[in-house]
């Protein structure tokens, strides 16, 4: 197949374009200028003026040749939130309008009687009652379905949206490597109190899944994560073991590390309210719509086997994503 990535630079789109080149795949990258890396086995750059900001223009970029469009492209989540509210919305919904229309008009002209698959990266956290984050993605969301149900001809064209729980692996930012950093350094982990269930997703399940959507085009929002789910207590335990360290878990009173997050609000420190949440609160996502979509019985890896991976790449400082991967089953 051949398959274009937006945000293709990204922790995402770095080990998407990896993984697929390994089975065979031809990608194309999408993406700022300035974000462009010689290290990335992209078959071709594209930017983004190639691609016309109204439906009155023509792309300069031919979609005929595509097998596959992932946007990944996108502004996430600002935990110190200094991000307007409007910003969100003009890059999470104004792109993935501007790629989805160029898509539309190629594929509404004929596109060369080739199938296309739009896959479309949304969150967990896709809520009208939600952050801006998540209320810029669910709008994105309304905008594809209703675009794709009213005008689309669908016999050429798929729309698949993913709905990913946390997304790690090697290259991964964010609240993990903070983690990482305090656990690997000797440092107990204040907030064991916060007992929680959390549902990951190992970058390898992303990466088969988007694979195997592309090949069977198939239609529909799809939650994903991985089978399992982990407390952020579980995860601590695995990075010590992952630095040879006996995990030091501190069960200090609930209202006192909240008052600390609250101050922390106050004065710019690592840990705030917004922080607090993300490190301790429940999130279950359910994975059951897309392995029955894909006929898979598990996902290919192991919410503890990811978490691993992507853990032993924090400690090499080196990544790249396997090929003993199974399509349809369990890795052991």
């Amino acid at each position: 197949m051949k398959i274009l990535i937006t945000g293709a630079y990204g922790f995402v789109g770095t080990n998407l374009c990896k993984f697929l080149k390994e089975k065979g795949h031809v990608c194309d990258a999408l993406d700022l200028p300035a974000a462009r890396r010689e290290d990335v086995p992209y078959a071709a750059f594209h930017s983004w003026d190639e691609i016309p900001s109204s439906l009155t223009l023509t792309s300069n970029l031919d979609f005929s040749s595509y097998d596959a469009v992932v946007h990944l492209a996108g502004k996430a989540h600002d935990l110190k939130e200094v991000a307007s509210e409007q910003s969100y919305f003009d890059i999470n919904v104004g792109l993935t309008q501007r790629i989805f229309n160029a898509l539309r008009v190629k594929v509404e002209s004929g596109g060369g009687g080739r199938r296309t698959t739009f896959i479309y990266f949304s969150s967990s956290k896709a809520d009208a009652n939600g952050n801006a984050y998540g209320r810029s993605k669910l709008a994105a969301e309304e905008w594809l379905q209703d675009q794709y149900s009213s005008s689309v001809s669908t016999s050429n064209l798929h729309l698949c949206i993913l709905r990913p729980a946390m997304i790690h692996g090697p290259g991964n930012k964010g609240n993990l490597n903070l983690l990482w950093g305090i656990t690997r350094r000797g440092l107990p982990w204040p907030l064991a109190s916060f007992e929680n269930r959390r549902s990951f997703t190992a970058i390898g399940n992303i990466c088969a899944a988007v694979e195997a959507l592309c090949e069977c085009g198939e239609n529909g929002v799809y939650p994903i994560a991985d089978d399992e789910m982990l407390s952020t207590n579980r995860v601590i335990e695995l990075i010590a073991e992952a630095c040879g360290r006996k995990a030091k878990l501190w069960r200090l009173p609930r209202g006192l590390m909240t008052q600390a997050a609250k101050m922390g609000d106050v004065f710019h420190l690592p840990l705030n309210s917004e922080r607090l949440k993300k490190l301790t609160e429940s999130c279950v996502v359910s994975n059951d719509k897309i392995k029955k979509a894909l006929g898979w019985e598990t996902m290919p890896v192991s919410a503890e086997e990811g978490m691993r991976r992507t853990l032993e790449s924090f400690g090499n400082k080196q990544w790249a994503i396997g090929n003993g991967q199974r399509a349809r089953g369990r890795e052991k």
